[in-house]
């Protein structure tokens, strides 16, 4: 009788009985055997393989991973005692994204070696999410990125004000940052990146005992400038100790840079009202950094047109296609390098380079901007009504619009306020009215009232005049800031007073709209990053900037902006010394004389680029009105 236990079913062909032979059970056995073992030892091999696998086919089906999750993580990581230094490749097409992310703890409570020759991070599991080519061993890097780019942020004037009350506390807290460690760039001679990728870094705020902080607010300038570049890395704020930068270079420009970064302020001080008695102003990073010639290939910037200025945060650059060495300044100040027409390089701008009297330097952002002959800027113009409302630095831009744009070198000044036609020299049938009123004080002979002006009720009914005949301003071009910096005590307040400009704009915008007018657009220039020596005062950049951020919200949360020029962003690549600024001004008149540097004479491009751009703006949006 048989053995009780399995019994295979005899219909199977293959099935053994016991009548079958020992030696062949035998056979059998060792066979089974060796293919049992040979199969584990397969399975252990390629466990990796198999693994490697199962994860590259679920990125396959999520690779628009972003980049944004992975700074989140960043902000929440300290809750942990854990900092994520980190950085990212990520540049996002329709179908994909790179992403690159390490990771590094740092203890609150322990401090950082900052002498350690080797990176402080170590890579964790891959983020990389790639496409890959079934026909290639590698995987295939996407070849097509973005723009780096920065918001407002959404309820900016709320969330600033809570950072700026955040209490202080435990020892983190309390502290004052001293240094940063950049885990992936400390302790490199050079760091080699392809260029046309972003590339993110994080880095974490220290005290003077190198324990991280885990507080936020600090105010940290950054450069990255070779030969032909120069732009301000975007610099984020997680709130707690931990901040990233932001690196983009065209492929169009790789060589040599310089990333450096110094600390302004610390924890907001530069919003108080004497700044200077807490300016901290050290270079804490100036690293090399040789960007290299990859595969990436960037979108060709347009011309910008009418959509092109809802962007309200810009994150340009300065290039330089042309350079004369033996350039010299003129008699009359002025630095005629290149030729009047020297052409533009497609796509970084639209026109003659010369006319900027850069020596080659010229601004572009989200998009690049067309430089105006004077023909094409009549043309624009004429008939039209411009009203500016703003500081001095409206003046210098309207002074330079009539001297080197319209053909108007006869005007050497225009006052803080006026109202006046200008008629264009070459055809007296084309004339341009241009209205200025100086808001930095209800009296145009004072100062440091900014905003609070409109308390006065003369101001504001001087104003309403303006907008209560028979026909309107079709532009309206305001900014302000600088007298603010003086005027308000501190964030709080000047909210108030931005709050209340707002309201008094929508009231003026109504009484239009009752009367059946066509309501002016209303475009944005926001305020200077103030230079050399005026960094460490009341209207130093880090205030400016969110002077700019909080009027910003108010203006678009009333419902009346119609564009922005992010004059903050062009200005701040040259705000470090007083070469092309006098502290607080881009755009005063060319002189051959001492200049506040000490050399003789000053650049006053930028003033020039700035003034181009608000072409650029008006005469879009004029189109665009014209085409609808």
């Amino acid at each position: 009788m048989p053995e009780k236990g399995l019994s295979w079913p005899s219909s199977q062909p293959w099935s053994l009985s016991p009548r079958s032979g020992p030696l062949l059970q035998w056979r059998v056995g060792v066979l089974t055997a060796l293919v049992i073992v040979g199969m584990v030892v397969i399975w252990s091999v390629d466990a990796r393989t198999m693994q490697s696998f199962v994860q590259a086919t679920r990125s396959r089906q999520a690779y628009l991973v972003t980049k944004v999750s992975a700074l989140t993580n960043l902000a929440q990581n300290h809750e942990n005692g854990e900092f994520s230094s980190f950085h990212i490749a990520a540049n996002q097409t329709k179908n994909q994204t790179k992403v690159t992310q390490f990771k590094t703890h740092f203890d609150s409570h322990d401090p950082v070696n900052l002498s350690r020759s080797e990176s402080l991070s170590e890579p964790n599991s891959t983020g990389v999410s790639v496409k890959l080519d079934i026909n290639q061993t590698q995987p295939v890097v996407p070849a097509n990125l973005s723009w780096v780019s920065a918001g407002l942020e959404p309820n900016v004037t709320k969330n600033l004000l809570a950072r700026w009350l955040a209490p202080g506390g435990e020892p983190c807290r309390a502290s004052k940052t001293v240094e940063i460690a950049i885990p992936d760039l400390d302790g490199r001679d050079l760091i080699e990146l392809p260029a046309g990728e972003i590339y993110e870094f994080g880095f974490r705020a220290l005290s003077d005992d190198k324990k991280p902080r885990c507080l936020g607010g600090d105010y940290f300038e950054t450069d990255l400038s070779g030969d032909s570049w120069k732009s301000r890395p975007v610099v984020k704020d997680f709130g707690n100790g931990s901040y990233s930068v932001s690196l983009q270079i065209h492929p169009d420009f790789v060589g040599l840079y310089n990333l450096t970064i110094i600390l302004l302020f610390r924890h907001f001080e530069g919003l108080k009202l004497s700044p200077h008695r807490f300016v901290y102003d050290r270079e804490l990073r100036k690293i090399p950094i040789r960007f290299t010639k990859g595969s990436a290939k960037l979108p060709e910037l347009h011309t910008c047109k009418e959509s092109d200025f809802g962007r309200d945060i810009w994150t340009g650059r300065w290039t330089r296609h042309a350079k004369n060495d033996a350039c010299e300044i003129s008699d009359d100040g002025r630095y005629r390098c290149l030729a009047p027409n020297f052409p533009c390089q497609s796509p970084w701008c639209n026109g003659s380079l010369g006319l900027l009297e850069s020596n080659g330097w010229v601004y572009s952002a989200h998009c690049s901007f067309r430089l105006f002959s004077a023909d094409a800027a009549w043309n624009c113009l004429k008939d039209r009504w411009i009203f500016f409302w703003g500081d001095s630095n409206h003046v210098d831009s309207i002074r330079n619009i009539l001297n080197f744009i319209l053909d108007r070198p006869d005007i050497p000044a225009v006052p803080r306020r006026f109202d006046m036609n200008f008629t264009n020299p070459k055809d007296p049938s084309q004339t341009v009215r241009i209205t200025n009123i100086f808001n930095g004080h209800w009296n145009e002979t004072q100062n440091y009232q900014g905003l609070n002006s409109l308390q006065n009720e003369g101001f504001r009914n001087l104003i309403k005049k303006y907008f209560s005949e028979d026909t309107v301003p079709d532009t309206i071009v305001m900014n302000s800031g600088l007298h603010d910096g003086v005027k308000w005590s501190n964030i709080r307040s000047f909210i108030k007073g931005a709050s209340y400009a707002a309201s008094f704009w929508v009231e003026v915008m109504e009484s239009i709209r009752q009367r059946g007018l066509a309501v002016p657009r209303v475009i944005y220039r926001t305020t200077i990053a103030t230079g050399g020596y005026a960094r460490a005062l009341a209207f130093n950049p880090s205030k400016m900037e969110a002077f700019n951020w909080v009027l910003l919200d108010k203006l678009k949360e009333a419902g009346i902006l119609s564009g922005v020029i992010d004059n903050f962003d062009m200005t701040f690549p040259w705000h470090y010394d007083n070469r092309c600024n006098d502290g607080v001004h881009y755009g005063r008149i060319p002189a051959k004389m001492k200049w506040r540097d000490g050399m003789i004479g000053h650049h006053y491009f930028v003033d020039l680029m700035l003034d181009h751009i608000l072409l650029s703006a008006l005469c879009a949006s004029y189109q665009g009105s014209a085409s609808r």
